[in-house]
């Protein structure tokens, strides 16, 4: 006869592994629904489409990320914010651009090597200047917001037309008045941090269930479910022959992720960073981007100017070593 607790632990852990896949999809889906329909409020009230663009490219990519790690470091769990932010880099990556590759090679687009690959590696090497005294605080935080408005001026600046690049960022209008799309957006806002706050309380309750920290739940199931958007993106583009959409969307998430969902939690809860983020985690986000930004310059100074299917192989292949390394660190 099974013994009550047993059964009981049972129950408790499947209600938490529920609890964060339904937030999970709750939040995806959410996400979306809240910006695209935002952003037609805003075209709609007349708002620059310029001002609504630069929003759409700053927010897009990082949305859910930004909303779990608000949430997380207001339930006083900053280290699940600072695992998913790492942890989505890491699997943005080694499993996204890897999974990518395994489809098509895929070109280097012009600027690329000069433009999103240094600025990928500076806020990296940033982050970790920051961090390395193994505490997050205020003022690192507002050093990477500034971080963040000087990356998107220089990524703005420069664009041969770019009040028509920032417009193709906006969804079509689908004809329907304001007040339909606002109901949208705060429905997709209210079931944005609702699924967050389910998300996180699912985290907390399967890290203490199985005697892990909260940081590698949050490196791995908060991280991959949060990247999940841009696998799913990044996937679908390639098999339809946007290149540049594929790599851009993860140069771009990762980006955002350190300018502007790292400082969430410097800013909401600033404390003590665990010293495995600085040993473990960090280096393996510092050493991918730093191999991806080295692809990059190599494979654009080659003939082809693609990065080959092959790349795809060692970087799934890392991101399984990754999380084995995970697997074997035990209870922190």
């Amino acid at each position: 006869m099974v013994a009550p607790e047993i059964m009981s632990n049972t129950f408790i852990m499947l209600l938490f592994s529920v609890a964060l896949i339904a937030g999970l999809i709750l939040l995806v889906l959410s996400s979306d629904k809240f910006i695209e329909h935002s952003a037609l409020v805003a075209e709609k009230m007349n708002v620059s489409p310029i001002i609504i663009g630069i929003t759409l490219v700053a927010l897009g990519t990082s949305a859910p990320e930004m909303v779990v790690s608000t949430i997380a470091a207001l339930d006083q769990a900053p280290e699940i914010a600072v695992g998913n932010v790492l942890g989505s880099n890491i699997a943005n990556i080694a499993l996204v651009l890897g999974a990518s590759l395994l489809f098509s090679a895929i070109p280097i687009a012009p600027g690329l090597s000069t433009k999103e690959a240094p600025l990928v590696l500076g806020i990296t090497l940033l982050s970790g200047i920051l961090i390395y005294d193994q505490f997050l605080g205020i003022w690192d935080g507002i050093l990477l917001i500034t971080a963040f408005i000087a990356i998107l001026f220089i990524l703005l600046r420069g664009s041969k037309d770019l009040s028509s690049e920032l417009t193709e960022e906006l969804p079509e209008d689908d004809g329907s008045p304001v007040g339909k799309s606002l109901f949208i957006a705060i429905i997709g806002l209210t079931v944005l941090i609702g699924s967050s706050k389910l998300l996180v309380w699912g985290a907390i309750g399967i890290a203490t269930q199985l005697g892990v920290s909260e940081l590698i739940i949050g490196l791995t199931i908060v991280a991959i479910g949060t990247s999940l958007p841009e696998l799913a993106a990044s996937i679908s583009s390639v098999r339809k022959g946007h290149h540049d959409i594929a790599i851009g969307n993860i140069l771009g998430s990762n980006i955002f992720n350190l300018a502007t969902v790292l400082p969430l939690p410097a800013l909401i809860a600033p404390g003590i960073i665990d010293h495995n983020v600085l040993t473990r985690d960090y280096p393996w986000t510092l050493g991918l981007t730093l191999a991806l930004v080295i692809a990059i310059i190599l494979f654009k100074k080659a003939k082809n100017t693609s990065i080959p299917r092959w790349v795809g192989l060692p970087l799934l292949a890392s991101y399984a070593l990754y999380l084995f390394i995970l697997s074997i660190s035990g209870p922190i």
